[in-house]
């Protein structure tokens, strides 16, 4: 087990991840804010989905993925239809044009990267990679356990 500094440092780096995010949001197009990013992400990630469980996903109220969804939906990155299942829902699922801004902002991302790590080797960039995914994972596992 790791020293308490240990996770005192990592405490510190994880909260300064917001620095990370919010240069990463700097290169989104106008049109395309973080929230609109985001909706068109989890609905790629994991299929089409009513906006409850967008809102889930997102953990943001209602209200927020509403305006989110609206946005999105209004320049044809998704489209809503009747939830077969119960009329008064409806199903959020990606459009070819939602495809299309996702493969952009993906590239953007990438370029990012690229350009800011420059000055890593090959092997770093990949260590970080599979460190960040092996945190998230533990997190999932442990939140998992523990609401169940």
């Amino acid at each position: 087990m790791a020293a308490q500094s240990q996770y005192e440092e990592l405490a510190r780096q994880l909260s300064a991840i917001g620095a990370v995010k919010r240069g990463l949001a700097r290169i989104l197009p106008a049109q395309c804010p973080s929230g609109s990013a985001a909706v068109l992400t989890l609905i790629s990630r994991h299929g089409e989905m009513r906006m409850s469980k967008l809102a889930e996903l997102l953990a943001v109220d209602m209200s927020v993925t509403s305006r989110h969804v609206a946005h999105v939906a209004e320049r044809g990155w998704i489209e809503r239809s009747p939830d077969p299942a119960d009329k008064r829902s409806r199903i959020l699922r990606l459009t070819p044009a939602g495809e299309d801004m996702l493969e952009d902002l993906n590239q953007r991302s990438i370029d990012a990267l690229a350009h800011t790590l420059d000055d890593w080797s090959d092997d770093e960039v990949g260590e970080l990679a599979v460190m960040l995914a092996r945190l998230r994972h533990s997190f999932d596992c442990k939140h998992t356990r523990t609401s169940a």
